[in-house]
């Protein structure tokens, strides 16, 4: 029996991360800046804090996001995509591209 095709397991692993729901929409937010918690929230609605907790912690786990507290008062905490992060903006550009001719608006 011939041993199945596997594609390669970094690509696998990038779309399961880069592939759950509000994810893309999260570092699409981020790309434009530094985003408190807040500001976030409010560009993405329909999804619930926590949820955006959650992925947080799941971007900041694999270094596509950081967390930055300023010790102000009140404490004032950003989210700000590092290198890694960053480096996703040509593939998220494409997938604008590729959503707007081909897309219908009307589908999810």
């Amino acid at each position: 029996m011939e041993k199945a095709h596997r594609l390669c397991p970094q690509f696998e692993y990038a779309f399961e991360l880069l592939g759950k729901r509000w994810t893309g929409l999260i570092i699409r937010a981020l790309l434009e800046g530094p985003k408190r918690f807040k500001e976030i929230s409010a560009m993405i609605p329909g999804m619930s804090d926590k949820m955006l907790a959650e992925r947080f912690k799941e971007l900041e786990a694999a270094e596509i996001l950081t967390r930055n507290i300023y010790p102000e008062t009140p404490v004032r905490i950003e989210y700000e995509l590092t290198d890694k992060g960053k480096a996703l903006k040509p593939a998220m550009d494409e997938v604008q591209i590729w959503a707007e001719k081909w897309l219908n608006h009307s589908e999810p």
